[in-house]
């Protein structure tokens, strides 16, 4: 039986920020029912243990976020959560009582890519303030990504300059609150994580571009971790390869219609991972997929 690390699941596809670096979906939107939930947990039992919370959408947004992680835990499955960050405040009693939850991933570049009525500094507390309650009364891993970076900088240029400033301001108020004895700025290497705290981590790395049928090919010959470590199931049950097919264009079959077993096992899976075993890209959208050449080898 195929083992995933990763099984990405998407609860909502609804998000209450627009980000330029997000695609927007074209798909209805919606949230999912609880009972579609627990038919996909019983579904991938055995194929994984850690099941996260995203793909699109904002999963603070769910209104049955509580008891989506009580079925979680009922089934003996390890919980992570990729958020925005900007409903933390409203949502932190239920994700500090949750023990299903083993980390939440906060993408800070989110809130500076919207025009929004709160300031940075109070988004920025509240996140810190989470952060800190969390480490105090449970076991949770909080990591923050800046993942804002243009190749440019990342090369060396300073092209970017008003984009590292901007960062920099978040990076003196993580300073501050952790009481570091050291400028992250001077140890933060990019696609790098570095400690801030026990449990609390940073990353930043640059911006990609998420693939699309109207990118130009990158390259037919390459590798990724799709079907690999880590598949998706979208909102509607549609399953696809990974996280970054937000559109459901490689389509491997529907939960709802079949069960995960013959969908991980069909022709098209098949043909994917062997593709990637012998580094062939066989899909269309894989060869125009920016991200997967980190994975090239």
């Amino acid at each position: 039986m195929t083992k995933f690390k990763k099984t990405y699941i998407e609860i909502t596809n609804v998000c209450n920020l627009s980000c330029d670096f997000c695609p927007k979906t074209k798909r209805q939107a919606e949230f999912m029912k609880l009972s579609t939930f627990e038919h996909i947990l019983r579904q991938i039992k055995g194929y994984s243990e850690h099941i996260y919370f995203h793909v699109l959408g904002e999963p603070l947004l769910h209104p049955e976020l509580e008891d989506f992680l009580k079925l979680s835990l009922d089934y003996g499955y390890i919980v992570n959560i990729t958020s925005n960050g900007t409903l933390i405040d409203k949502a932190k009693t239920v994700l500090l009582k949750s023990p299903a939850l083993r980390q939440i991933n906060f993408s800070l570049h989110s809130f500076d890519a919207n025009p929004v009525n709160n300031p940075m500094e109070s988004y920025l507390n509240n996140i810190i303030s989470f952060t800190k309650e969390a480490r105090e009364e449970t076991d949770m891993i909080v990591a923050l990504r800046l993942w804002n970076l243009e190749e440019s900088l990342l090369n060396g240029h300073d092209d970017t300059e008003p984009q590292r400033e901007k960062n920099r301001n978040i990076l003196e108020k993580l300073e501050e609150a952790f009481n570091l004895d050291f400028k992250i700025e001077e140890k933060l290497l990019p696609e790098r994580g570095i400690k801030l705290a026990p449990k609390v981590f940073l990353n930043q790395a640059s911006r990609f571009n998420w693939p699309n049928t109207l990118n130009e090919d990158t390259t037919k010959k390459g590798f990724c971790y799709g079907l690999r470590d880590q598949i998706a199931i979208l909102v509607d049950g549609t399953v696809v390869p990974c996280c970054l097919d937000g559109e459901g264009v490689i389509n491997l079959g529907n939960i709802k219609e079949s069960t995960f077993s013959k969908i991980v096992e069909g022709p098209r899976a098949k043909s994917i991972y062997e593709g990637f075993s012998r580094r062939e890209v066989v899909e269309e959208l894989c060869r125009k997929c920016d991200y997967r050449k980190r994975f090239s080898l």
